[in-house]
């Protein structure tokens, strides 16, 4: 008996460093999901509006450039109609040269010729006024051109923000990544105190032990079966374990979001009883017991939280009456609000 006795408390000793592990990772992986989100929301919110004047800006664009498109198209049928003008215009020159050069004494070739001075007279008016809306389009065209350069300019300016938001959110989750590394740390290490507190305080019983990050009380040492009535006898154990958080709750900082976090479970077997119509009822009940009688203790309610599974996460899947026992459980864990 001696020997096992001196096994369960080597047994005891490893599990602090085991306890120490998994909540450092639980807290790592909390704290990556936190950054994420953290920085998925700042980028949603940056990227909304840069989204917004990038979706106006290039429907901006889309429009100048389809009236780019048509003033285009108007200029090339403009200047095809100069072409064409002007071709005319040399061809009446030159007939009006021949006509001139074969006929100059005779009156009726003189007629043609003032006929195709006049013809001439009306073509060059209409090569000016061709020429005048030519230039009215190049003005349309560079007025254009300064509209597109200042829009430019301006999503420039908007891409500009967009990168400078960016570094801002990397900087805001750098500084993050810190601060919740060091409430990771300082949590890490005041639950290590808490445990090493309360195996000081509770001993090795095999009726109060260390699964994974938690205490596990056996039901059985709180309540009677199918109640949530705490038993007489509960009371020094409850009262042990309010001391050891009333002290520790001495010493963690006030900026240290923690709860106690307590937790009823049941066995498998229903039940269904005028009190207690299931047993996440009665793993709920039994959770706000203990939570109502730590708070008569003195532990701050705003760092008490109860929880209840009912039978929904056993310790041990078998059937037998040792396997429904180790179901039956209230188990404490220090975390994070």
């Amino acid at each position: 008996m001696a020997s096992r006795a001196a096994r369960r408390e080597r047994g005891l000793n490893v599990w602090p460093g085991y306890v120490d592990a998994l909540a450092t990772l639980l807290l790592a992986v909390v704290f990556l999901m936190t950054v994420f989100v953290v920085g998925q929301f700042f980028l949603s919110q940056e990227l909304s509006g840069r989204d917004t004047v990038l979706a106006r800006l290039n429907r901006q664009i889309a429009d100048l450039t389809d009236l780019l498109a048509l003033e285009r198209s108007n200029r090339r049928t403009e200047s095809a109609t100069i072409d064409s003008l002007r071709s005319s215009l040399t061809a009446i020159e030159t007939e009006r040269d021949r006509i001139r050069a074969e006929a100059a004494g005779s009156a009726a070739q003189q007629g043609q010729a003032s006929e195709l001075d006049r013809q001439l007279q009306a073509e060059r008016g209409a090569t000016k006024r061709a020429l005048s809306q030519v230039d009215l389009l190049n003005e349309q065209i560079a007025a254009m051109r300064r509209q597109l350069a200042a829009l430019e300019d301006a999503l420039s300016a908007s891409e500009q923000r967009d990168r400078e938001s960016q570094a801002r959110i990397a900087d805001l989750g750098s500084r993050l990544n810190v601060a919740l590394a060091q409430k990771v740390q300082e949590l890490a290490r005041y639950r290590s105190d808490f445990f090493g507190r309360l195996r000081q305080i509770l001993g090795s019983r095999s009726d109060i032990r260390v699964v994974g990050d938690r205490f596990v009380l056996q039901s059985e040492v709180l309540f009677p079966g199918g109640s949530a009535a705490l038993k007489p006898e509960a009371g020094p154990e409850l009262d042990r374990i309010a001391a050891a958080v009333n002290e520790l709750a001495k010493q963690i900082p006030s900026d240290l979001p923690w709860v106690l976090r307590v937790d009823g479970h049941t066995d498998a077997r229903p039940i269904a009883s005028a009190q207690f119509p299931s047993n996440w009822a009665l793993s709920a009940a039994r959770a706000i017991a203990v939570v109502q009688y730590l708070v008569g203790k003195g532990i701050p309610p705003q760092h008490l939280l109860a929880g209840a599974f009912g039978e929904f996460q056993p310790l041990d899947a078998g059937t037998s009456e040792d396997a429904y026992a180790r179901n039956r459980r209230i188990e404490m864990k220090l975390t994070e609000r």
